[in-house]
């Protein structure tokens, strides 16, 4: 049987979702996050499932001179 829970709070009272967030295991947490994350994908049309890939090619001055025989 499940038990119902009612709690009563002042609405001047800001809410805590931070302290309810912290007292859920990670496990939950996680889980919230990733069904937060699917449904921002499936509503939002212009968003792509997984992570963006991002590089740059940066070119590294030598310290060798242009004359030094250990270059060869």
């Amino acid at each position: 049987m499940i038990a119902k829970v009612v709690k009563v709070t002042r609405m001047d009272q800001p809410a805590s979702d931070y302290a309810y967030w912290r007292s859920r295991p990670v496990r939950e947490r996680i889980e919230a996050l990733e069904t937060l994350r699917q449904q921002y994908i499936e509503f939002s049309k212009d968003v792509h499932p997984g992570l963006q890939r991002v590089f740059r090619v940066v070119k590294q001055k030598s310290d060798k001179k242009p004359n030094d025989p250990a270059r060869n």
